[in-house]
């Protein structure tokens, strides 16, 4: 076992110069030739171009040697097959040291290897499969079988004893002669066949042919019969099968992430090819190291995002395209690597529209990669009903993460959270993801707590860059599918706009993104798709609403499209009238110090529970009339149950995350938390300190700034 020298490459010197040859004294031609020793071919160039000189070929110029003292001269290192010692003197190039030269050496067959591995004379671990009447067959690999002639035996064996044998004779048609022997002290050396290392780009034209690749393990999934390996080098993937018996886990010592070698031959299989594994073992050390940064340099370069320009102008997102090419990057290479991806997004039309944006784009690179089922092994997307990742999510997402591992073999996923995610809130459910090794991303919108990058990956929020909540999540991760995949441009384009008249945005992009569409789609039917998704989205519950979403978001049948945001917005608007008309007499106003109206619902009492809309839409629908009865006025609108309390308002300058972190400290026993937007959010409390927590809500409402 050798090692190229890198400092001669293998040449085991370095010239230095050239010299005068002193033989010819430069001038190329020989001195004197002794024709009867030359050849015919060599006659005729002697009698054409005269004599050349030996020594230097011709070119009356030898070249300065001086011998490389990395490696002695050898141009290689040698290193003992046992041990890994490097070997010197008379000992070059053999298989083992001096030390381990002492004890017998005794070869272990890999299933790769064929007779053209083995060398009459040498020692072989074998075990004894059957036994004959004239000797008995014992096993060298899964693929080689030999005879112990009863005449070279001394004693019994029985079936499934291992023996070592040595190859006393290969005989005609590959019939090996064997005799055993009981060594008391030997070397085990395991043999494998020396094939070239193909790359998985490659093995597609190589059907039939025997072949080794090296790579890193994505995925083990165990089938009725073999179990099937995904094995990804830094060219593609291919999928190997290895068969134990019927549904018995091949390699059980194999598992996802590792680095692995694997033999076997290539057959088609339809469309594709598929490695019919007959060896694999794990690779570590040195040998690993490569392999994994050749794999990581080459997706690394892979997943660079596209560069695009904004549909929109707009200098946060200039601003935040650093972050944005992150998230993108780093979607890209999950992708790549097969690690599965869990899209968690809010509940209503701007999560959902931030959502869809991203699946829409990343659906065509997983299929691309891991095949036209690979949506349902390698993707999930799940809305969160609080605009947080909260601690019911997480749980789920692990015992489902942790299910598909034990099913299908599968990494931990990448969670890609959208339109939540970027507050206080969120904390607890990341460390429980991180507990697992479950990296996350963020693309959200609310005001956030610089905690949470602790626990991220990558995080795009518009407020880090000097931006306010106007820039919705479904603008931002518009862009970010733009820069994962920009195939899906036209398809997905329309969504920043449905998500600016959900989320009731005032920036200037929102009118910019509107704008753009307005030949399509009018900002009335822009309204009418974003109710439909907020109805929808609760009655889906926790259900991703998959096809459904679809076809209001207008992805497929256009006909459909427009029938059911009609029919949705009909029993939206007819649901919303009648529970407004139940809470209008039931508001309760005043006037704030600060000349803010404040208006407060007790939803809990004066609006129909368990049904659409539910307490926050109940609120906005209210604080919507409240602004139009007080235009021109800021104002505020509580609705509060026993334990929460939904914040709305208009022309008034609240900071209600900093609110909540004031309430929570200074109300003691409160038990308050929450967060959202600076002027539209949520608080929830212990109910029996109701009254003292919603007293102080509305004395530091008083307290801020108006319009």
């Amino acid at each position: 076992m050798s090692e190229k020298c890198i400092e001669c490459n293998g040449k085991g010197y370095s010239v230095t110069g050239t010299d005068k040859c002193p033989e010819c004294k430069g001038s190329g031609k020989s001195k004197s030739v002794d024709l009867m020793k030359l050849s015919e071919k060599d006659m005729a160039d002697f009698l054409k171009n005269g004599s050349v000189c030996s020594n230097c070929g011709g070119s009356g110029e030898i070249e300065i040697k001086d011998k490389c003292t990395a490696c002695s001269g050898k141009g290689a290192f040698y290193k003992c097959k046992v041990c890994g010692a490097s070997i010197d003197g008379l000992y070059e190039g053999e298989e083992v040291c001096p030390a381990c030269a002492r004890k017998q050496i005794v070869y272990k067959l890999d299933n790769s290897c064929t007779i053209d591995e083995m060398e009459v004379g040498k020692m072989y671990h074998s075990t004894v499969r059957n036994i004959a009447d004239f000797g008995v067959f014992v096993d060298l690999n899964s693929n080689l079988r030999g005879l112990i002639h009863s005449s070279n035996m001394k004693g019994s064996l029985d079936v499934g004893e291992a023996v070592i044998v040595n190859l006393k004779e290969i005989k005609s048609k590959g019939k090996m002669d064997l005799v055993p022997h009981k060594i008391k002290e030997y070397q085990t050396i395991e043999l494998e066949k020396n094939l070239p290392v193909k790359l998985a780009s490659e093995v597609s034209k190589m059907v039939g042919k025997t072949v080794r690749v090296e790579g890193e393990v994505i995925q083990v999934k165990q089938t009725a019969g073999p179990t099937i390996f995904t094995i990804a080098d830094e060219t593609g993937q291919i999928s190997g099968a290895a068969f134990e018996s019927a549904g018995e886990r091949a390699y059980p010592g194999i598992v996802s992430d590792m680095i692995v070698a694997a033999t076997g031959e290539i057959t088609s299989r339809g469309d594709s090819v598929q490695l019919e594994i007959q060896s694999m073992k794990r690779l570590t050390g040195p040998k690993e190291a490569e392999i994994l940064r050749r794999i990581e340099a080459a997706i690394d370069k892979r997943a660079e995002p596209y560069e695009i320009e904004y549909m929109v102008e707009s200098e946060v997102l200039e601003k935040l395209r650093p972050a944005m090419k992150k998230v993108a990057k780093e979607i890209r290479k999950a992708i790549i690597k097969s690690t599965p991806i869990l899209l968690r997004h809010h509940a209503d039309a701007d999560g959902m529209t931030a959502g869809l944006a991203i699946e829409k784009a990343i659906i065509p690179l997983i299929k691309e990669v891991n095949g036209q089922d690979g949506e349902y092994y390698f993707y999930k997307r799940a809305p969160s009903k609080a605009p947080f990742y909260e601690v019911t999510d997480v749980v789920r997402d692990i015992s489902f993460a942790l299910e598909d591992i034990a099913r299908h073999g599968q990494k931990m996923p990448l969670v890609v959270s959208v339109d939540n995610g970027s507050t206080l809130e969120d904390v607890p459910a990341m460390k429980q993801a991180r507990v697992y090794g479950i990296q996350m991303i963020v693309v959200d919108h609310h005001h956030p707590d610089e905690e949470v990058d602790e626990y991220l990956l990558a995080h795009v929020n518009p407020a880090h860059v000097g931006g306010d909540f106007g820039m919705t999540a479904g603008m931002l991760c518009t862009e970010v599918a733009r820069m994962i995949n920009i195939d899906v441009e036209k398809e997905i384009k329309h969504l920043p706009a449905v998500a600016a008249v959900g989320d009731r945005s005032d920036a200037e992009e929102a009118e910019k993104y509107i704008e753009m569409v307005s030949d399509r789609y009018t900002l009335q039917d822009l309204k009418d798709i974003a109710l439909a998704l907020d109805f929808e989205a609760y009655w889906l519950k926790f259900n991703n609403g998959k096809g459904i979403l679809d076809d209001i978001l207008d992805f497929g049948d256009h006909t459909i499209h427009r029938n059911l945001v009609k029919l949705l917005c009909e029993q939206a608007n007819e649901m919303i009238s009648e529970q407004i008309d139940v809470c209008m007499s039931h508001v309760k106003s005043q006037d704030l110090p600060n000349g803010a109206i404040l208006n407060v619902l007790d939803v809990e009492n004066y609006a129909h529970k368990f049904t659409f809309p539910p307490p926050g839409k109940t609120s906005g629908e209210v604080h919507d009339r409240l602004c139009k009865k007080y235009e021109g006025k800021p104002v505020i609108t509580i609705g509060f149950g026993p334990d929460f309390a939904v914040i709305r308002s208009k022309g008034v300058k609240m900071n209600i995350p900093r609110m909540v972190r004031e309430l929570h400290e200074e109300v003691k026993g409160g038990g308050v938390n929450g967060g959202g937007h600076l002027v539209v959010g949520s608080i929830k409390f212990v109910e029996g300190m109701r009254t003292e927590v919603l007293s102080k809500l509305v004395e530091k409402i008083g307290a801020v700034g108006v319009e």
